[in-house]
């Protein structure tokens, strides 16, 4: 169920938190709500999408923004380098050195799909990978938090056996 009500989240079984659009924005309607400090306390499955993921990390460069410091890493903005490389990274890409239980019957060099001018660098929260001009994290974990770059509810058959993964159990471990 969609809400905005920090009970139903807290007594959640799941927790998505997707994103389009503007970090700076999503994360003052986050503040708004003290959802910034909610959010990393808590102790069920959580899985950010996009803008989730980014929102999830230390620091984002769109609206130069303090995030949720939930994964040790920051968000950049592509560096628009190559004509054979446009920002935004729009379309399928592949995804690589898959690290924990929510890849389980995902197999390395699978294809998804992204909508991304800004990217969250390797790290050790790194949990996928893809490369676009330069390789960057595609997916994040630690704990119970997750994340990924790439939209699982665009991705076809992979993004439908993620979703699944996440669905499957009640925490992962990396």
């Amino acid at each position: 169920a969609l809400t905005g009500d920090a009970e139903r989240i807290l007594s959640a079984d799941y927790v998505l938190l997707p994103g389009v659009g503007d970090a700076s924005y999503a994360m003052r309607q986050l503040q708004h709500r003290s959802f910034d400090r909610l959010i990393p306390r808590l102790k069920q499955p959580v899985l950010g999408i996009c803008v989730g993921l980014q929102l999830m990390c230390r620091t984002s460069e769109e609206g130069h923004v303090a995030c949720m410091n939930i994964f040790q890493t920051d968000v950049r903005r592509f560096p628009a380098t190559d004509p054979g490389h446009k920002v935004p990274h729009v379309g399928w890409n592949q995804i690589g050195s898959l690290q924990t239980s929510l890849f389980d019957g995902v197999t390395d060099g699978a294809f998804v799909y992204y909508v991304h001018s800004y990217y969250a660098e390797c790290c050790d929260d790194t949990a996928a990978t893809t490369d676009y001009i330069l390789p960057f994290s595609a997916a994040l974990a630690r704990d119970n938090f997750y994340a990924t770059q790439f939209h699982p509810e665009k991705s076809g058959r992979v993004g439908m056996q993620i979703l699944q993964n996440f669905l499957s159990c009640k925490s992962f471990r990396p």
